[in-house]
């Protein structure tokens, strides 16, 4: 009976060292990994709101002085948007993406409440102004 019981000791000090070595292999293998993969996501998820966004004034620009567009995106981490209007790009800047995202544009722009937090937004007016000659992006 006695045997039984140091089977089982030395079965149980085998499964912890195992889980053990796992857990190693998590922290110091997995993660960087894990890592990398969600700041690609996240960049990619401010390439498509930054892209929605472009896309809604270039929609605009097409229609004409008095268009207006209202559109939902996804920002995925906090940042500043702004429009680089001499080489017309939408620029998204944030400290949680590894470079900035931007997206091209068919006209001038400016961004009423350029700085934005994590989350959905659903009403982003793209409109250009009569007697005006830049679009402009509201986000509230």
């Amino acid at each position: 009976m006695d045997r039984r019981g140091q089977a089982s000791a030395e079965y149980l000090l085998l499964i912890v060292v195992i889980l053990l070595v796992m857990g190693w292999l998590l922290v110091n293998v997995y993660q960087p990994s894990i890592e990398s993969t969600m700041a690609v996501s996240t960049t990619s998820d401010a390439k498509n709101a930054v892209t929605n966004i472009a896309n809604a004034a270039n929609l605009v620009y097409a229609n004409g002085p008095g268009a207006k567009r209202t559109l939902s995106v996804y920002i995925p981490a906090s940042g500043t948007f702004s429009s680089n209007n001499s080489s017309k790009v939408i620029l998204f800047n944030s400290a949680g993406i590894a470079k900035t995202v931007n997206s091209s544009i068919a006209s001038n722009m400016t961004i009423v409440n350029p700085n934005v937090n994590k989350g959905w937004y659903n009403n982003i007016t793209v409109e250009w102004l009569l007697n005006t000659n830049y679009i402009t992006v509201t986000i509230a």
